[in-house]
């Protein structure tokens, strides 16, 4: 009985690993794409509006601009566990594409060896002018 109850022990000790660690990493996964969302979007609203009133076409402005933008959205929604990626602006489709990276931190199967993970979203945005 007592071989019985250590073995079930540790099934139920990593049956519970999977399922709180697990969640935290698909948490984190959702976590980086809803930021690097929200960081695409607000980088795409960066247009130049000269140029939108001279001609009717939108045109992002430069990729400091954008760039710069999408960073600060990155920080807001931050912490130790957020960091910003790799942010790229492709003028010719008026297109910003932002990457963004979370830290997870395991819980059970630290025990185990396993500290955790970094996940990461990316999501891409473009302005439209109607």
């Amino acid at each position: 009985m007592s071989v019985f109850t250590v073995l079930f022990s540790v099934v139920v000790f990593l049956l519970a690993g999977m399922l709180v660690d697990g969640g935290a990493a698909i948490n984190a996964r959702l976590r980086a794409s809803d930021v690097a969302e929200q960081a695409a979007r607000a980088g795409a609203d960066q247009v130049d509006v000269d140029h939108l009133r001279t001609t009717g076409e939108t045109r992002l402005l430069g990729d400091a601009e954008v760039c710069g933008r999408a960073d600060e959205i990155v920080r807001a929604h931050g912490g130790g566990d957020v960091t910003s990626g790799e942010c790229t602006v492709e003028q010719g489709q008026g297109q910003v594409t932002v990457t963004v990276t979370v830290r997870w931190e395991a819980f059970f199967l630290s025990a185990l060896g396993f500290p955790g993970s970094e996940m990461t979203g990316e999501a891409s945005a473009a302005p439209e002018a109607r």
